[in-house]
């Protein structure tokens, strides 16, 4: 089924009207952007979401018995795979998303709103005060330096222009497009008539109260999130032929199991007019080398550590010590591995901790990473790691690990980019009987983004990345109280 027609199926007649771009797409915003104070639900499953009760903080004593917060430590935020995206670009391959897994994020319904979305996710960690912001990776999602550009316009602030190429509109998401696959915003249900209009012109971002400090992603450091560009996907990137259409035998070797740089070079370059749109040129487009893309980080947020991966630990308070591992690889594959370096950096580090508490971010999720049980073993051993934290798998998850030493969190957070469109904030507490309890909850784009409030209520109904999929995980998995015992 088209995602056109997926998305008439699941959105009533009043969506029609009311979810035009000249109006609030939601019937209410909510006062804050915190879910602690309300959230967005589907009570009757239409497809419509609507201002809901705020989720309360759930206890977790997994680990350790309940104890009362004597004194807060730390209050800090996450934002994750926010997926920053040059959308009209000649070298995104939407094309390959009709053919299904692996490739089932190379088109989505709400990417002209990415830019959006994560500015008015800056708006809501405002709010909070925080003493920091860990960007867990894939900021962008393609690898161009005007993705980077875009997005460290709205982490600094100021005046943002998300368009490329010439002004206005041109892409797959055109009303003139006949592709059943690709979802028109003008044209079909959903309809928000002006939104890809609304999308090109330049805006003013709050930009983050807080130090920020990125982790590379495979979508920051590789086309698709896959391969390193080459000379070919450069010349793609910055020229004005885009690919729309699949040829059987590309489409049967695309089929084989996974994007390999024979694939993309051969559907890139495609030169059959009838494969391909023209979209104005732009040499802003120029793909990044993994290398640019990390000194780029660096220079927009002022830290990323030094040399070729981007590790790096600081003082979230003087008591907690943040520790980040970079598992982005440099060459081929969005899969995490961690090298027999960093695992020696990482013990160097927690000893360096001496004492103090201790929360480990990276990029993929340490279970999930080549090379990740060698950390973990670390961590296992060390009383005072409270939490490992991780992006990557746009999906909320909350899980103890029990070890002997007493154990700590596995925590995971939703993408910025598919539902539910969430980031992540935790404040730590000191807790009566010696421990620590680490208070997260789930934060909302702040509801006066218009544009980001129809991106939630898109990527909501979007069949391969909306509420089927469960990215939001349980109640459990989003506000809770996590409590850690007192070291031994």
């Amino acid at each position: 089924m088209g995602r056109q027609h997926a998305l008439a199926a699941a959105v009533s007649m009043v969506l029609l009207t009311a979810g035009c771009v000249g109006a609030s797409a939601d019937p209410a915003p909510q006062p804050s952007g915190s879910t602690r104070v309300s959230t967005w639900v589907d009570p009757d499953g239409d497809g419509l979401l609507q201002p809901g009760p705020g989720e309360p903080l759930r206890s977790r004593t997994e680990l350790a018995p309940a104890s009362r917060p004597a004194h807060r430590l730390v209050t800090f935020a996450q934002l994750a795979d926010a997926h920053v995206t040059d959308e009209e670009s000649p070298a995104r391959v939407e094309v390959l998303d009709r053919l299904g897994s692996p490739f089932t994020s190379a088109f989505r319904p709400q990417e002209t709103l990415t830019p959006f979305v994560l500015a008015g996710m800056v708006a809501t960690i405002n709010r909070l005060h925080p003493a920091a912001v860990v960007e867990t990776g894939d900021l962008i999602d393609n690898a161009q330096a005007n993705e980077l550009d875009t997005a460290a316009a709205i982490l600094r602030g100021g005046r943002v222009d998300p368009n490329s190429g010439a002004a206005g509109y041109a892409g797959v998401q055109s009303a003139a497009n006949p592709d059943p696959l690709i979802y028109r915003p003008s044209v079909d249900a959903p309809r928000y008539p002006g939104v890809l209009a609304a999308a090109e012109r330049p805006f003013t971002s709050p930009g983050l109260n807080a130090p920020w400090y990125p982790i590379a992603g495979n979508h920051d450091l590789l086309v698709q999130g896959n391969l390193a560009a080459t000379a070919a996907t450069e010349r793609i990137a910055v020229g004005s032929r885009k690919v729309v259409t699949l040829d059987a035998e590309t489409a049967a070797a695309a089929q084989e199991g996974r994007l390999t740089p024979r694939i993309a070079d051969r559907l890139l370059a495609d030169e059959r007019t009838a494969n391909a749109i023209t979209v104005p040129a732009d040499p802003a487009r120029r793909e990044l080398a993994p290398a640019q893309a990390v000194d780029r980080l660096r220079e927009a947020s002022g830290n990323g550590g030094t040399g070729p991966l981007m590790d790096s630990a600081f003082d979230l308070a003087p008591d907690v010590r943040a520790i980040l591992l970079d598992t982005a690889r440099r060459t081929r594959g969005a899969g995490g591995v961690l090298r027999p370096r960093q695992v020696t950096w990482l013990r160097d580090q927690l000893t360096a901790a001496a004492g103090r508490w201790v929360i480990v971010f990276s990029g993929t999720p340490l279970t999930d990473t080549d090379g990740g049980e060698a950390a973990l073993g670390l961590l296992d051993v060390d009383p005072h790691v409270v939490a490992a934290i991780a992006g990557d798998i746009h999906r909320n998850s909350i899980a103890p690990r029990r070890t002997a030493a007493g154990g700590y969190w596995l925590i995971t957070t939703a993408s910025l980019a598919d539902y539910p469109q969430q980031a992540r904030a935790f404040s730590l507490w000191r807790t009566a009987d010696g421990g620590v309890a680490l208070q997260t909850w789930m934060l909302n784009a702040d509801p006066g983004w218009r544009l980001a409030a129809v991106s939630r209520q898109l990527s909501f109904l979007d069949y391969q990345g909306g509420r089927a999929t469960g990215a939001a995980g349980t109640l459990a998995d989003r506000n809770a109280v996590l409590f850690v015992g007192r070291p031994a």
